[in-house]
């Protein structure tokens, strides 16, 4: 599924340099599981968007079942993006004059999927996520969960092999995040998906049957026997450590 190699991303904050990434090398099976923590710089979202193909490093390789997003044209990368990787942010990015079953189908319209698909699919999958009746709710009359939802709802409509989330419960309340968080993991337990989450909440981290902490563009990663995993063999990942993660 994922593979990379030797990931560096560096960006220039003035006359200093700033390594976000450095060197990282890191492997995920499909239908892989890993949460992210580390300090606030230390490269978390960095190291998401490389795997989501937003952002490019500045040397080595990401490969996404055997190609290289880093040398793929915009164009092409644009593609592989619409077609396999959903994402979910902390900001639910929702377009406001739309309801949620529109908001849902916006994820389908660049990739050529007819209308009527488009509303099947939709409404599909705002039932997998529990908003089946909210469907025509604009999102200043839904609560921030159920607009999370509708956000996990347009990431997977697209029937991606990944998820990415980037501190998916962070505008959250603790309630919610229990939630959501459940959402997600069964979500990723019945599709089947690759599943990679950044967050600073270390109740969620204790969850993952794998965690991985960065700390100045270094990963370190370890392995979670407790937490449950979906029947399937999991493949070794490069760098395992016996640290603790700490948020």
């Amino acid at each position: 599924m994922y593979e990379l190699i030797g990931v560096t991303k560096q960006y220039r904050r003035g006359q200093e340099r700033v390594d976000a990434l450095a060197g990282v090398d890191l492997t995920l099976a499909q239908g892989d599981r890993l949460v992210i923590q580390g300090p606030t710089g230390g490269g978390k979202s960095t190291l998401l968007q490389m795997l989501g193909g937003l952002d490019r490093p500045t040397s080595g390789r990401v490969l996404l079942d055997g190609t290289d997003l880093a040398a793929l044209p915009e164009r092409k990368l644009t593609a592989v993006r619409g077609q396999n990787i959903g994402f979910v942010f902390q900001s639910f990015n929702l377009i406001p004059t739309l309801t949620a079953q529109e908001n849902v189908e916006t994820a389908l319209v660049p990739l050529g999927v007819k209308p009527a698909e488009r509303r099947s699919r939709a409404a599909e999958a705002l039932e997998s996520v529990g908003l089946g009746e909210r469907s025509g709710h604009l999102p200043s009359e839904l609560s921030g969960g159920q607009q999370q939802r509708v956000a996990i709802a347009r990431a997977l409509v697209k029937r991606p092999k990944v998820l990415l989330a980037d501190e998916p419960t962070g505008n959250l309340d603790e309630s919610m995040r229990d939630e959501i968080v459940e959402l997600l993991e069964g979500l990723w337990k019945e599709h089947g998906l690759t599943f990679v989450m950044v967050t600073h909440d270390s109740a969620i981290a204790r969850r993952a049957p794998r965690l991985a902490t960065i700390r100045k563009g270094r990963i370190t990663i370890k392995e979670n026997p407790r937490a449950a995993t979906p029947d399937r063999a999991s493949a070794p990942v490069p760098g395992t450590a016996s640290d603790p993660v700490e948020a």
